[in-house]
């Protein structure tokens, strides 16, 4: 499929959705939308695994004929004895198992000849894809889609005849196109983004816009110790801590893969249980099986995650890339027992107002010696004082902070603020601070403002070549960053202002001289008239 195509595929699914939500919150409709088209790729994807299990007793889809029956069910029909043994057989190979009733085919026939038993059959479905499918893979996957919802009607019928719409327009909307898992993950994307622009403040829980995302993917995939050699070959592990939907996690794994190398494990972390369910979602169908990934549900700050709260030095889970989209002077709790932790022990505890670098320090706790962290927070990290001032004394002064990066105002749909990306390293070798402005350089659109192509790929050579140019870039020498006592105020080493034009004050005169002339010619002449008319002249 062309990207054309993909994109086509993205407004039609989205068309649908905004036609038909009715008087329903966008978030509420989105989780619903993208539940439906989960289960189209989850049953796309089984099928096709059956139909390779089964080989030659696979039962011809011709022959089954069009009357809602799926090839699956002929064959549950005909060999109830070897069930058992087939669903063994295809947890192991394909990692799940659906039901023949539960499969997008037959969801889209009961939706399609409006049967009563849809929303029942639904639940079911969904029930047993959580619960029974594969338990490590999708336990509590659709926990937050309410079918019984009074959102949806306030019958069971109404809510059953919503469901019916609603599905038989997606069926026919994907009926248009080859879907394969590219194509519907490209296509839950776009959704994704199109719910985001239309959730206000709530966007910046689970989105981070493409092309911001796309900066900070291109910054962790170059070489870790020196950026002009290019991509990475190979990423070990990438971390998200703040992942959200998980966008930025496949934007860094499309990124090596797409320049031939592969990534071995994608680590995340969400708090929101919705958004948490939506970013599993969005590996599975970006084709990633259920061992190249792992998605934790739970809080960053107090770090409940075990996997991370290992206190052995030699032990500790370390990351070659880590990128993160935190929430902006996030109001947290900090307590005596976390300044004690490792993450927070060397360089301080954030002030209560503003987590931002107590997720910065996260991060950078669990970063690999040789690997590379790019993270957005406000500006306020750069030149607040207090706590967040002592805490960025010592990244600086331990040669932490590799690159901080301006981005424009009113990028985000969640906020208008300006932001900026601080790029980090351990091991970092230039003892100096590149500082790119990037605030002047993007296209202003009707709600926000976006990056072109051609600001990303400015501000990513920029970084790799460690380029300086007027009123964009420098190269800071920590001396002069120890003058301004630690402030990293982007301005006061790259400022976007124009001089002032010179002023040629002999020719400006010999022009006021000139048109004085002029005026006092212009005068007389009028004068003249005036007296061949009989009126008194102009003083």
């Amino acid at each position: 499929m062309t990207e054309n195509d993909q994109k086509q595929l993205g407004k039609i699914l989205w068309n649908i959705a905004d036609q038909l939500r009715g008087a329903m919150n966008a978030d509420d409709f989105r989780d619903y939308m993208l539940a439906f088209l989960f289960l189209r790729y989850l049953s796309d994807n089984y099928e096709q695994a059956a139909k390779k299990e089964l080989g030659r007793d696979y039962p011809d889809p011709d022959a089954v004929g069009n009357g809602g029956r799926t090839p699956l069910s002929v064959w549950y029909h005909d060999n109830p004895g070897d069930i058992a043994a087939f669903e063994k057989q295809m947890r192991r190979k394909a990692h799940y198992v659906i039901k023949p009733n539960h499969l997008w085919a037959n969801i889209a026939n009961l939706a399609r000849t409006q049967h009563k038993e849809l929303l029942n059959t639904l639940q079911e479905g969904f029930s047993y894809i959580e619960n029974e499918s594969f338990e490590s893979t999708f336990s509590g996957l659709f926990s937050e889609i309410n079918l019984s919802s009074e959102k949806l009607g306030k019958t069971y019928q109404i809510r059953n005849d919503k469901l019916c719409a609603i599905i038989t327009k997606i069926a026919e909307g994907l009926a248009k196109f080859s879907t394969d898992s590219d194509t519907l993950g490209d296509a839950y994307e776009y959704l994704i983004g199109e719910f985001a622009a239309g959730s206000g403040k709530k966007a910046g829980e689970f989105y981070t816009p493409q092309r911001i995302s796309d900066i900070l993917s291109a910054i962790v995939t170059l070489d870790g110790q020196d950026p002009a050699t290019g991509p990475r070959k190979k990423l070990a592990s990438v971390l998200d801590f703040a992942c959200g939907s998980g966008s930025l996690l496949l934007n860094v794994r499309h990124r090596v893969v797409k320049a031939g190398g592969s990534v071995g494990m994608i680590y995340g972390q969400e708090k929101n249980i919705t958004t948490y369910n939506l970013c599993r979602m969005n590996m599975l169908l970006h084709g990633l099986k259920d061992s190249e990934f792992e998605i934790y549900h739970g809080d960053t700050l107090t770090n409940d995650w075990d996997m991370l709260r290992e206190q052995n030095p030699a032990k500790k889970p370390t990351f070659d890339a880590v990128v993160a989209n935190p929430p902006f002077s996030y109001r947290w709790d900090p307590n005596e027992e976390l300044g004690k932790g490792m993450r927070f022990k060397n360089h301080g505890l954030a002030p209560k107002s503003a987590a931002d670098f107590a997720f910065l320090l996260h991060g950078f706790h669990y970063l690999k010696d040789e690997g590379v962290m790019a993270i957005i927070l406000p500006h306020g990290v750069l030149f607040r004082g207090g706590k967040e001032a002592a805490i960025r004394k010592k990244l600086l002064d331990d040669g932490h902070i590799d690159t901080v990066i301006g981005l424009p105002a009113n990028l985000f749909y969640s906020t208008g603020i300006p932001v900026c990306i601080l790029v980090l390293k351990k091991c970092k070798k230039p003892d100096d601070v590149l500082i790119i402005n990037a605030a002047e350089h993007f296209e202003k659109g009707k709600r926000q403002n976006y990056l072109n192509p051609e600001h990303i790929d400015k501000i990513v050579d920029t970084y790799r070549q460690r380029k300086e140019e007027k009123r964009y870039s420098r190269r800071v020498e920590m001396e002069e960053i120890e003058e301004n006592d630690y402030n990293l105020n982007i301005s006061r080493y790259v400022s976007t202002a124009k001089p002032e034009p010179e002023i040629d004050l002999k020719a400006t005169h010999a022009e006021l001289v000139e048109a004085e002339k002029e005026i006092k010619a212009a005068k007389d002449k009028h004068n003249a008239f005036l007296e061949e008319l009989g009126l008194p002249p102009l003083p």
